[in-house]
């Protein structure tokens, strides 16, 4: 295989930063609504590995299937993120626990022609990558792009996003220049076959969800998740991605991080402390976290 560079495995930030606070920047930072317009390339990201594309297509867990019930899916994986980002270790050993019992369920079969189990650390490993590229992403589309130093310290506060699950902390690359070196090694086995890649053209058209709620969103969706696609990633999916298609991207969140400065904080990543609150009612009340 061919060693891949960041100018194909990550998105273009052009913007250099704009000072938003001068304490070291941390995840956190990035827990904000806007974080969902890059979801569903997430999703894409996290699929392009077979492991993970196949466990999540060929999944037995009816209830967290994603096409039959995209909105407690959606609920469950921002949870989770709220939970490894902002809860307290109690919370998030609850919440690892929670999603044991559900991966217990997730495994290939005998005689299987892709190998999967949801217990393997590697894949855990590539999927909160995957994350803490979309966190990076978005951080950056919002506020322009981190200086060496502030992406260091932004990165030393994410390896919850993999020790939440069954990622260790010897297995998250110490530093943010190890961690390039693993996402651009790592990307070279992130490849798309037709039968993930239809399960993926039916989450981008929005199949899930009455044609009334789809049709107003299908073609906003689909340029937002390209736009959050880097190449390597939209050549797995087959999209097309035109140099204007790359300045309507860059423009519309030049406009989106102006209009961000003027919402306060609070109001931005209230979600994300909300769903924090609900994990804490759920576990006093002992009721299932997913």
């Amino acid at each position: 295989m061919t060693l891949l560079t960041k100018e194909l495995t990550r998105i273009r930030i052009s913007a250099p930063h704009r000072p938003v606070t001068k304490r070291p920047l941390r995840l956190s930072d990035a827990l904000d609504f806007w974080a969902f317009a890059g979801a569903a390339a997430n999703v894409v990201m996290q699929m392009a590995r077979p492991g993970v594309g196949y466990g999540v297509a060929e999944s037995k867990v009816d209830s967290g299937a994603l096409l039959k019930h995209p909105w407690k899916r959606g609920r469950t994986t921002t949870q989770y993120l709220a939970v490894a980002i902002l809860g307290t270790e109690e919370e998030r050993l609850a919440y690892r626990e929670a999603v044991n019992v559900a991966h217990r369920q997730v495994h290939s079969e005998p005689g299987a022609a892709v190998k999967y189990n949801a217990f393997d650390r590697d894949l855990q490993l590539w999927v909160a990558a995957s994350l803490y590229i979309g966190f990076e992403d978005t951080y950056q589309l919002l506020h322009g792009r981190m200086s060496d130093d502030q992406a260091e310290a932004f990165y030393r506060t994410s390896s919850t996003l993999g020790t939440t699950l069954q990622v260790t902390e010897e297995m998250w690359p110490a530093t943010r220049a190890e961690f390039d070196v693993y996402w651009n090694e790592a990307c070279r086995h992130a490849v798309l076959d037709d039968y993930v890649r239809s399960y993926l053209d039916n989450l981008l058209n929005l199949r899930m969800i009455h044609w009334y709620l789809r049709l107003p969103f299908r073609n906003l969706l689909k340029f937002l998740t390209i736009g959050f696609l880097a190449p390597h990633f939209r050549e797995q999916l087959q999209v097309r991605w035109t140099d204007a298609d790359q300045r309507r991207f860059e423009h519309l969140f030049v406009f989106v991080g102006f209009v961000n400065r003027f919402i306060p904080r609070f109001l931005r990543h209230s979600p994300s402390y909300t769903l924090v609150a609900d994990v804490r009612r759920r576990m006093r009340k002992s009721k299932n976290l997913i």
